[in-house]
């Protein structure tokens, strides 16, 4: 088909697009928290004649909306939490909190869903007008930051019926991912104590914050230890009071384990565990453990990827005026480093410089080209819970500009150009190239059976969820 038609239910959407991307960046909802959000999408959803299917999982703000009939069934994923303490006034270069200690789309998600939500739109109308068969189903997947909506979902059987996935996410550059990423296991610790007069009776205290400090300084220990594919972090959640003079009878931890597949992954967090257990031993305080959530890593499809480059070498580019060039500049000397991007991933010599001149030398303030596609074994150190969805369905991903070029990940720079017309030209870009994708995807049976086999060659292992059924969210 033509896949101007596509570009151009998009745009005749753009107003409904950008103001649905607007309001989720003023709710600013948590991870699993997001219902004001999921409901704008349901909205959306209903009006556009989508049968619509709510609580999935029994996870109040998950949710699905199909159209269309039959096979193939394409899912396009979709997100809209937000993260704490990013509340940022929008369109200035300066930080400015708008709600002091509120919350902030720091990694775009806003424009994620509503992207995603587009592309099926434009779907549903080809569909309907009899120039596409298949089934389009948009996911509202919650809580990806930190709770892992999408691998409780997959943990649930989601997905699997679907012939192949797609998602993207807002970045300083148009690219496809490629590659993988770690897996990841976030574990809470909560150690018990006596409590006691830290001077008249401190032979009667057991102190849990004693333990917990050891068990950090057990974990600094076994860094020298451990793959260097893996890593772990942890915050300190509770410390057990304020008071110096009282033995702290409570203490919390939140790990955070990270290995380059689950099996990895599980196998650093048994470790970790021994230093739970044995900093309790030491201080004869006891010790539980709660997993909060996991994920897995990603299983990437080139198939998919190379129609997704494809897809973004057609679509047309978003150009940009001298004020948002201006706005873009002046954000960007709030950086510090200049980056020029691709550089982390293992590209050759060639591209890494073809890049750096593309952007020159990352200087450039917004970045209008198309990223080389480069397939590749580079390990990202991040997590997502993507990877979860491509352990059961053909899935790929693909970024699209709509941050500063060097933008830092999760800041209030993010937040501030995310309710602009840099964001919202991105937005719209990214929705033209995951609607043009899925057409073909309906129209080419031959590209799914390839993307198939490449699964059924890269799962072989079968899916190794990274959280049990006891965890809930």
């Amino acid at each position: 088909m033509d896949k101007q038609l596509l570009y151009n239910a998009v745009e005749a959407k753009a107003s409904a697009l950008t103001a649905l991307s607007d309001e989720i960046w003023e709710y600013a909802e948590l991870s699993m928290q997001e219902h004001r959000s999921a409901a704008a999408h349901i909205a959306l959803l209903k009006a556009e004649g989508f049968q619509v299917e709510e609580n999935l999982c029994g996870i109040p703000t998950a949710f699905l909306g199909r159209y269309g009939s039959g096979k193939p069934v394409i899912g396009i994923l979709g997100e809209y939490d937000a993260l704490s303490g990013l509340s940022q006034v929008p369109g200035c270069t300066q930080k400015q909190p708008l709600i002091p200690g509120g919350n902030g789309q720091g990694c775009g998600h806003h424009l994620l869903g509503a992207a995603s939500i587009g592309a099926a739109i434009a779907v549903k109308e080809q569909i309907a007008a009899g120039n596409l068969c298949g089934t389009v189903v948009f996911y509202g997947c919650p809580g990806e930051e930190g709770c892992a909506g999408k691998t409780f979902m997959a943990r649930d059987g989601m997905f699997r019926d679907l012939d192949a996935a797609l998602s993207w996410h807002p970045d300083d550059v148009n690219e496809v991912t490629t590659g993988s990423n770690a897996a990841c296991i976030q574990m809470e610790y909560t150690f018990t104590g006596t409590a006691a007069h830290a001077a008249g009776d401190p032979e009667h205290g057991r102190s849990a914050l004693d333990a917990a400090e050891l068990m950090n300084v057990g974990v600094q220990f076994l860094r020298e230890h451990m793959s260097k594919a893996c890593s772990i972090h942890y915050s300190i959640l509770d410390g057990g009071g304020v008071s110096p003079n009282v033995v702290q009878p409570t203490a919390k931890l939140m790990y955070m384990v990270r290995g380059n597949n689950v099996r990895s992954a599980k196998a650093l967090l048994a470790r970790v565990d021994k230093v739970a257990q044995g900093a309790a031993i030491m201080t004869e305080t006891t010790y539980t453990c709660r997993q909060i959530d996991g994920t897995s890593d990603t299983v990437s499809n080139t198939v998919l990827e190379k129609l997704l480059y494809e897809n973004l070498q057609q679509a047309p580019l978003p150009t940009y005026t001298a004020e948002e060039e201006a706005f873009a500049a002046a954000l960007k000397e709030t950086f510090g480093e200049t980056r020029v991007p691709g550089v982390g991933c293992n590209f050759d010599r060639v591209v890494k410089a073809k890049v750096s001149k593309l952007t020159d030398g990352g200087k450039l303030p917004l970045n209008n080209f198309i990223m080389p596609y480069v397939p590749t074994n580079y390990m990202s150190p991040g997590s997502t819970d993507v990877g979860d969805v491509s352990w059961l369905t053909p899935t790929a991903q693909f970024n699209a500009v709509t941050w500063v070029s060097g933008s830092p990940g999760h800041s209030w720079q993010n937040v501030s150009t995310g309710k602009t017309s840099i964001a919202h030209k991105g937005m719209l870009f990214a929705a033209k190239v995951l609607a043009a994708a899925t057409a073909d995807l309906m129209e080419s049976p031959e590209i799914l059976a390839a993307a198939r086999e490449e699964f059924n060659l890269t799962t072989a292992e079968g899916y190794d969820c990274p959280i049990t059924k006891e965890v809930t969210f």
